[in-house]
């Protein structure tokens, strides 16, 4: 088994057999089945089946689960997928937060510890942090042994290289460059595989998982320090070559009649449409607003100037999303960050531009929603990724 260099640890074996994933993921994706059922579902034979499923059986993640519908004589048993057999941790930074949580092997969250923190206060500190939540969260009150923990998984506000998990030249980072965040949490807490990626792609594949698993193709666009995006494509979350898939906020907005003037210095995306930069507009106005959680409150109540600089922000934001639905076609744009609390003010910038811009094939059946998971979204998408890597493989594999 392919193994990604650098985040997994050497003693993490497979939680499941490579040959019994796809008899697991029958189960998973249907419910309780029996045993007659699995072998029409899978082709398989009956001693093969047999063997799979009883290598399953006793790595706990398969259960009987009582007795289907009998057609005389003695009821078929069920067997079923047992989603809480392990227990995985998710950890979203942000450049002023940490959420932690516990969850089950499907993402379901048990429970979680939010807390504010600097991610400019460095690796060591933060990291040290967060891992007493942890070990808040699963010492305290899970009442299971940490060798159910069985995978970490981490999302930071900057670039990764998922293939390491070490962050690269990190903007809002000081001190993170090339850090091994996956050594110094299992140094920390023990647990042999810690998965590393970018806050916004874990955000897209929370929200992919928990309210659009039907579409194939999303696109997840966090607006808040920075703005990035992470891109579903297929059903699979694409990160590119390199990891770096994503990164809106680094793209010019073109000049238009409805853009304001901007030159080369602040160009960008993220200068224009971001939450501090949507601040700075409202200050120069006469508007105290310190940072996006003020811009949003403003917005809220009414004041016309930042419920008119928040849809011009979701202008800026739509004439670079109208390029990237040309490119990508997605199914959904889902909007979330800091200033999407600004709800359908930011929305109807976006709408505005993208409806407006994008070829009319593109946007036909195009949906454009906020975020719906809340803070637990990043937690949720950071213990899916580790799941889909402990029972389906690396995705390298």
């Amino acid at each position: 088994m392919c193994r990604v260099t650098g985040q997994d640890g050497d003693s993490a074996g497979p939680l499941v057999a490579p040959e019994a994933r796809a008899l697991l993921g029958v189960l998973r994706a249907a419910g309780p089945l029996t045993r007659a059922q699995l072998a029409e579902r899978t082709g398989l034979a009956r001693t093969t089946l047999t063997v799979r499923l009883e290598t399953l059986l006793h790595a706990g993640l398969v259960v009987p689960a009582g007795g289907a519908a009998s057609r005389g004589g003695r009821p078929p048993g069920l067997l079923a997928f047992r989603a809480d057999a392990r227990l995985l941790l998710g950890i979203d930074l942000g450049a002023t937060h940490a959420v932690v949580g516990l969850t089950d092997l499907t993402g379901t969250v048990v429970a979680t510890r939010a807390e504010r923190l600097a991610v400019a206060d460095g690796p060591r500190t933060v990291l040290g942090r967060v891992s007493a939540l942890a070990r808040t969260l699963v010492e305290g009150g899970s009442g299971r042994p940490w060798a159910d923990v069985v995978g970490i998984g981490v999302g930071l506000p900057g670039p990764v290289e998922h293939s390491t998990g070490r962050p690269v030249r990190p903007p809002i980072m000081p001190g993170w460059d090339g850090f091994d965040v996956p050594a110094l949490l299992r140094d920390e807490l023990g647990v042999p595989l810690v998965l590393v990626d970018n806050d916004v792609n874990l955000l897209a594949l929370g929200e992919h998982t928990s309210a659009w698993s039907a579409t194939d193709d999303l696109l997840f666009v966090k607006v808040a320090t920075g703005i990035g995006a992470g891109i579903v494509a297929g059903g699979r979350l694409q990160r590119g070559a390199q990891g770096s898939a994503g990164d809106l906020g680094h793209v010019r907005v073109p000049f238009t009649r409805d853009a304001p003037p901007h030159g080369d210095a602040d160009a960008d995306l993220e200068a224009l449409a971001s939450g501090p930069a949507v601040a700075a507009a409202l200050r120069d106005q006469g508007v105290p607003a310190r940072d996006a959680d003020d811009v949003v409150d403003l917005a809220q109540r009414g004041l016309p100037e930042a419920v008119r600089a928040v849809r011009q922000a979701g202008r800026d934001l739509g004439a670079v999303l109208a390029t990237v639905v040309n490119l990508l076609n997605p199914g959904v744009i889902v909007v979330g960050g800091t200033l999407a609390g600004a709800g359908e003010h930011l929305l109807a910038g976006v709408r505005e531009t993208v409806y407006g811009r994008s070829t009319a094939l593109a946007t036909r059946d195009l949906t454009i929603v906020p975020a719906t998971s809340g803070e637990a979204g990043g937690v949720l998408g950071a213990a899916v990724m580790v799941s889909q890597h402990v029972l389906d493989g690396p995705a390298e594999a």
